[in-house]
């Protein structure tokens, strides 16, 4: 079983025109009620691998109570603590015409400190129950900050995997808390991190930063471009194949998906690579956020160059004679 923790979940009202005209009227648009959120985004993506899994978030008022039920009809099993106050939400204008998509986001909800003690209550009781467990998303205000470094601990605590996919205020303190596996934009983590990462040496002493903090892997993506990567202290680079990206919203969640489903197959450090890679990119070339199908990944993952950086790991042949 596999847990999502997700602490900004996302009500998206998609509505999409033939074209869309700014500092104008525009009529006969269509509407679509979306869930979203990283790690919710994980989850509908896990879905679609067959890959067993829940998630945990926050969910208050009327928009709530509509991402609930959307999460419902979409299959995606939730276990929610209620807010007083409600789930952000966001206007999304796909111009058809054109394939571009503008977002306008509300503001990030607000959560008590009590509700905070009850989110960590019922995560211990879930991680408990779960093999890995991913942390996915910002966090919506300083009250919230502390969940994720408490939850990679108590998932080392019980001999789990956790894979983190954060920034902001808590990053560093996430990282403290020593998760098995990360993965970051190279934007995100020079944001975080206040650096700047120009070139590959760069990259290489961010993935020994962060193995020498006990990480075992670490995956940069950077849009379309090369990815970096570290396995323990070896060190890899991929080539993703070259696609026209219609939107890249849940890319990063969608390539996550692809190390859950590597870590739960016993795919070699390699095979996950190519996997997660191949599911970022298919995701890009899609307005649906994080639907793509087994079938697309197979036939994609050969596209997908993986290159040892410096020394190079060693494959044994179990196989039998």
């Amino acid at each position: 079983m596999v847990l999502t923790v997700t602490l900004n979940p996302l009500l998206e009202r998609r509505y999409s025109y033939k074209n869309v005209t700014f500092n104008a009227e525009n009529r006969d648009g269509s509407l679509a009620m979306k869930a979203g959120g990283k790690g919710i985004n994980v989850s509908r993506q896990l879905n679609n691998l067959s890959i067993e899994n829940i998630g945990l978030t926050f969910l208050g008022g009327s928009n709530g109570k509509l991402l609930k039920e959307i999460l419902v009809k979409e299959n995606i099993k939730i276990s929610s603590i209620r807010t007083e106050n409600n789930t952000r939400d966001a206007s999304i204008i796909i111009d058809e015409s054109s394939k571009s998509i503008s977002t306008f986001f509300s503001l990030n909800s607000k959560i008590t400190s009590i509700e905070v003690e009850e989110f960590k209550l019922k995560m211990d009781k879930m991680i408990q129950n779960c093999e890995i467990v991913v942390f996915s998303g910002s966090s919506p205000c300083e009250e919230a900050d502390s969940i994720f470094p408490f939850g990679i601990e108590i998932a080392n605590r019980y001999d789990k995997i956790s894979i983190l996919d954060t920034y902001g205020r808590h990053f560093n303190t996430c990282i403290e808390s020593k998760p098995t596996i990360i993965h970051n934009n190279i934007s995100e983590v020079e944001k975080s991190y206040s650096i700047s990462i120009k070139d590959e040496n760069d990259k290489i002493d961010l993935l020994n930063k962060f193995y020498q903090n006990q990480i075992k892997q670490v995956y940069l993506t950077d849009g379309g471009n090369e990815i970096s990567a570290s396995n323990f202290d070896f060190h890899f680079k991929a080539t993703p194949p070259r696609i026209q990206p219609v939107d890249p919203t849940g890319s990063g969640d969608a390539f996550v998906a692809g190390v859950i489903y590597g870590l739960t197959h016993d795919l070699t450090f390699e095979d996950t690579f190519q996997t997660a890679v191949s599911l970022g990119s298919l995701n890009a070339n899609r307005f649906e956020v994080c639907t793509v199908s087994l079938a697309e990944v197979e036939r994609q993952k050969t596209n997908v160059i993986i290159q040892p950086i410096g020394k190079r790991m060693k494959t044994l042949d179990v196989s039998p004679n």
